[in-house]
């Protein structure tokens, strides 16, 4: 990579490492927080009536899926709201003319997603130990998977932000898509409980494919196939970047 490139990249990965490590309190912090309330309430309190679940406890068996929630979550809005937040003060017209090539923007970008979702995962890992003791099953499986996703949904954060006008319309695909998605996406449940239909209905959903891929690095249990886990993960990765790509390149949403 040329030497100037690879500055370009260290400084836009810096900028927003550092604009989320500034503000902590705001960004760590509260995932922590709501991710603790969960394995306390389902963990604990629920989990005690449910039983075990996969041949594990409740709580081991929430685990994973809440990690990944969290990871979700913030790779998506930490992008989603940096990129707009340029776009709106005309900060990214200023990279759009500097001699930096597009996937250079998008790597620094998607690359301080990537640090503030793992970051939050390793936090909320911490946190659950502090709940239920268990053993890792693969760490391959648990780093490939972590990453993967995070990219993808920093990615999809990204391509967001391209097209929002408004700061409301950064929080439209969070609220009424990723959540409903995320928490029908076998966090709390193995979807070979529900009846036969509502499996194939949920198998539609990309993120019972995220979640078990990553509960299969810790458990080594999963509801459905690894192959094609990691085959919808690469492929989705590879559309989107491609996506956010064509949109910046042309400047869509983002020139005056």
């Amino acid at each position: 990579m040329n030497n100037l490139y690879w500055i370009a990249l260290k400084s836009i990965w810096r900028k927003e490492v550092t604009r989320f490590l500034r503000i902590w309190i705001q960004t760590l912090i509260p995932p922590v927080i709501t991710m603790s309330l969960y394995f306390v309430i389902f963990g604990n309190l629920i989990g005690s009536r449910v039983g075990d679940m996969g041949g594990f406890s409740y709580m081991a068996f929430i685990v994973p899926g809440l990690i990944m929630m969290s990871v979700i979550t913030n790779s998506y809005t930490n992008v989603c709201s940096s990129f707009f937040s340029a776009k709106f003060q005309r900060n990214i017209e200023e990279l759009l003319v500097a001699p930096v090539p597009t996937h250079i923007i998008i790597l620094g970008y998607v690359g301080g997603g990537v640090m503030r979702g793992l970051l939050t995962g390793v936090l909320v890992t911490i946190v659950s130990l502090l709940f239920v003791r268990y053993q890792v099953y693969s760490w391959p499986f648990v780093i490939f998977t972590l990453l993967l996703t995070s990219i993808l949904f920093s990615l999809a954060g990204l391509l967001n932000a391209v097209f929002a006008k408004t700061f409301d319309d950064i929080s439209i695909i969070p609220t009424f898509v990723l959540t409903p998605l995320t928490y029908l996406g076998g966090v709390f449940y193995s979807i070979t409980m529900l009846p036969t239909f509502w499996q194939w209905v949920s198998k539609l959903n990309p993120i019972v494919y995220m979640i078990n891929g990553f509960r299969y690095g810790f458990l080594g249990v999963s509801d459905v196939s690894l192959i094609v886990t990691f085959s919808m993960l690469l492929l989705f990765v590879s559309i989107l970047y491609l996506l956010a790509w064509k949109f910046i390149e042309s400047g869509r949403g983002l020139r005056s």
